[in-house]
């Protein structure tokens, strides 16, 4: 492999020239999933053009809302009730962003939560480039048993002291990042950049404070205050098609692990009108899975009745522009 060539110190070859001057590692913690859900907390740490850190910048944000799932993040109301609003970070944050390409793991999620946060406060992140870890982990074929930060980090032998803690998951996917763009470099791989477009579409959904002594119905286990999600109103349009949108009504199942957790992806394809399926059956529309190889029921049932599969990163490129359902 090409982690494997450059780690044995073979043949050094030229940095690429064509390889960004800089990078912006980051990780933001977020109320949830949805549109209308906010950062709580955000970490970037900048490298140079060959991944060494320059510096670090972590702040925690009000978002003027229920926190969301306080036993993943253990951000709680109050200890955000000091905290700066987002308008009041933009301009530091988009210091530390500015001029570099923005490297996170599932990349679009974060993209997505940062420009909406610019969005609201009327303002535009200064990133046109992303790179997902995720992506670049497949491109370099590291042997990893899933794609969760927490195994790209042990395969490269980096201690994660504090996981869903911003500044130390920011500080964990540099030092894994670091030494996957020196493989890349050695072996003259094209990096798997994406162009980043500003996001209009967002909402401010009255959602209330947490409460004294609870979590306004949120609980360990629940993303939201009831896991029993309402019927898919759109019909089934048939099978995703590759290169195509995908449409409202799709019915769409899930193997395997996932970088995210997966209620919080269900969720996701949920709120964009998709039908998310607990099994697989021929009128799924798409299965995604990040290990196609994998002997699951679902991967087995996929390849005999020939569903779609597409992995968790170019899925949640999909949901960022599903196509509406047929009016009837």
């Amino acid at each position: 492999m090409l982690e494997d060539r450059m780690l044995a110190g073979l043949s050094p070859t030229p940095w690429p020239t064509a390889y960004p001057k800089g990078y912006a590692v980051v990780d933001v913690e977020t109320t949830g999933l949805a549109r209308d859900d906010r950062i709580i907390s955000a970490a970037v740490y900048r490298l140079d053009a060959r991944g060494e850190v320059e510096d670090h910048w972590y702040t925690l944000v009000n978002p003027e809302r229920d926190p969301g799932p306080v036993w993943i993040h253990g951000l709680t109301s109050d200890t955000l009730e000091g905290a700066p609003l987002f308008a009041d970070i933009a301009e530091e944050f988009a210091v530390r962003l500015a001029d570099r390409v923005l490297v996170a793991h599932n990349a679009v999620f974060d993209w997505q939560m940062i420009a909406r946060e610019y969005a609201r406060a009327k303002r535009e992140a200064p990133v046109r480039q992303r790179l997902c870890t995720i992506a670049l982990a497949k491109e370099l074929d590291l042997p990893l048993p899933n794609h969760k930060l927490e195994s790209l980090a042990a395969h490269f032998g980096v201690v994660q002291q504090r996981a869903h803690h911003a500044l130390d998951d920011a500080r964990v996917l540099a030092e894994a990042f670091r030494p996957s763009l020196r493989a890349a470099a050695a072996g003259g791989m094209r990096l798997p950049l994406l162009e980043c477009r500003p996001l209009t579409e967002w909402s401010d959904r009255p959602v209330p404070r947490q409460q004294s002594g609870g979590y306004s119905g949120y609980r360990a286990g629940s993303w939201r205050p009831s896991r029993k999600r309402p019927a898919c109103p759109y019909p089934n349009p048939g099978r995703y098609e590759d290169g195509k949108r995908l449409k409202q009504g799709m019915r769409v199942a899930f193997s395997g692990d996932t970088s995210t957790d997966r209620e919080l992806l269900e969720d996701r394809a949920t709120e964009a009108g998709l039908h998310v399926a607990t099994s697989l059956s021929r009128l799924t529309s798409l299965l995604v899975t990040n290990d196609p190889d994998s002997g699951t029921s679902k991967v087995v049932k996929a390849r005999q009745y020939g569903t779609p599969v597409v992995d968790e990163a170019a899925f949640g490129q999909l949901l960022r522009d599903v196509e509406p359902a047929e009016s009837r």
